[in-house]
């Protein structure tokens, strides 16, 4: 909120940030896009636009007995939008024209929308809402104001942001803000017991229909030691929302602002989670598109299993990865349990059975993570920011199993709206294994184009030397890249049947 002009929304301070559009422009040259925070409370100031025009047109709350309810934020004596009214949020959106349209912001962050104001921590229960045509009290619209600001802001930045997508998050919500807004869990604390709640908050929310979530890593009040930090970015890398976020008032809390090692190992991590970007991406098209929850506690993998149902810390990310983060300290491991299948730990590339408990080894550098026998998961290099590389070339790590199993991997621009109208690629890849032979094939989906032309191939796992791989019935060079169970392969990106045949049993 320190870019605006006394905290006056909607505005730019003349004095920190004299050239917006430049600076916004010039921060995207660098990589970076611009999300700015804004408020509900509107400051109340004769002299400023947006308090004008909300004034003349009567668009803010009021009491029972009729004055405009006034409440105290971070500028002071404040009126409150009625986003309860439909013309109240197409004012809303309106406002955002110059933030996105003219000066080239990507994305709005909206606080304090519970709503949150400093006398009460809310507003009073007689404050009167219109409620699109069923008026009521706060004690009635309470729970949904939050939603309705992120509506509205989410029509705004879409109108404005076009032919770009819309990025909005919210830190309060209703049944249904997933249509609106990204979330976090708001002000936590530099905590253990905050890493493990984060853990659990962001499960039960995605399994609630907000998969966009994440959690302020690092934790928003006090600060975190570089154990504490580095354990909470080894969780908050598998969240669909991936931000460090402090108050500002406990010294720095960025990922190098601990030292070494930590500095080493928040780029290990944040790399990994670039790398992981396909996979990710892929999960968010199934989850809008199949309603499947991003983030999937074991009760939800699979429910036949009762021993499934009392485990917390475990969750997978879409189909194929689960994760068990590190939430205590000094610790360098802990038992985690393995639902049914066979899962491939992926710091060793060791397949254990599931359906049982087991212990992950977990010194600081590495966080408890399997991916699921069958899977084929795919990697982006690492990049330093998203368009970094304008086409990534994409390796497929490939985990071999007896029996059959699916993986998706969809593409498209990652921004604008051409996936509406076929510009996009849905890959289905399905493999298949026995002791004398194992195959991967691919059906494609989309009219999109690939940005490259081959793939690289990892197959991790299999059990007997290898003799050839055959690709579309022409027989192609590999490597054996570490041991026997480890191989890579380039193919082209639209091949149909990869075959990789065994040597003879001796």
């Amino acid at each position: 909120m320190d870019y605006m002009e006394g905290f006056r929304c909607f505005t730019w301070s003349k004095s920190h940030f004299p050239e917006p559009h430049r600076m916004v422009q010039e921060l995207k040259e660098d990589g970076f896009k611009t999300v700015v925070i804004i408020d509900p409370g509107i400051k109340i100031d004769h002299d400023y636009w947006v308090y004008q025009e909300g004034i003349k047109n009567d668009y803010f709350c009021r009491r029972a007995d009729g004055p405009l309810y006034k409440g105290t934020v971070w500028p002071g004596l404040c009126h409150f939008p009625d986003y309860t009214r439909e013309e109240v949020r197409t004012w809303w959106a309106g406002l955002f024209k110059g933030l996105i349209q003219e000066t080239g912001v990507k994305g709005v962050w909206n606080d304090m929308n519970e709503p949150a104001v400093f006398e009460i921590g809310t507003f009073p229960n007689d404050v009167r809402h219109h409620y699109d045509g069923d008026p009521g009290s706060h004690r009635k619209a309470h729970n949904i104001y939050g939603m309705q600001m992120a509506r509205a802001t989410y029509e705004g930045v879409k109108n404005f942001s076009y032919p770009d997508r819309p990025f909005t998050i919210t830190r309060s919500g209703y049944a249904g803000v997933q249509r609106f807004a990204s979330g976090w869990t708001g002000d936590n604390i530099a905590s253990w017991d905050h890493l493990w709640l984060a853990n659990i908050q962001c499960q039960r929310l995605s399994i609630s229909g907000m998969s966009f979530i994440g959690s302020d890593i690092g934790g928003f009040i006090k600060s975190p030691d570089g154990e504490l930090y580095i354990r909470w970015l080894q969780l908050g890398i598998f969240h669909p929302f991936c931000r460090t976020h402090s108050s500002g008032d406990h010294g720095d809390q960025e990922p190098w602002s601990f030292g070494e090692p930590y500095t080493a190992l928040a780029r290990k991590f944040i790399e990994l989670r670039y790398q992981l970007l396909p996979y990710m991406y892929s999960t968010f098209w199934q989850y809008t598109t199949q309603g499947t929850p991003m983030l999937r506690p074991l009760a939800f993998v699979d429910q036949t299993d009762p021993d499934c149902y009392h485990r917390m810390a475990e969750f997978c990310l879409g189909d194929n990865l689960l994760v068990c983060p590190i939430t205590q300290p000094g610790v360098d491991g802990r038992i985690l349990y393995l639902p049914q299948g066979n899962w491939y730990n992926f710091w060793t590339g060791l397949m254990e059975a599931g359906k049982r408990e087991v212990w992950a080894d977990a010194p600081l550098d590495k966080v408890p993570m399997f991916i699921k026998a069958g899977a084929v998961v795919p990697f982006y290099p690492v990049q330093q920011y998203v368009g970094e590389l304008a086409a990534p070339q994409v390796a497929l790590h490939v985990y071999y199993n007896q029996g059959t199993c699916v993986s998706e991997l969809y593409e498209d621009g990652g921004e604008g709206y051409g996936y509406t109208e076929g510009n996009f690629l849905h890959k289905v890849f399905r493999t298949e294994g026995s002791l004398t032979l194992f195959t991967l094939t691919q059906e494609r989906k989309g009219d999109g184009q690939d940005g490259y032309r081959y793939y690289a191939i990892f197959i991790h796992g299999l059990q007997t030397h290898t003799a050839k791989i055959i690709v579309d019935e022409q027989e192609v060079t590999w490597e054996n890249v570490a041991a026997t169970n480890l191989i890579f392969v380039s193919v082209p990106n639209d091949f149909t049947l990869l075959q990789v045949i065994p040597s003879p049993i001796v």
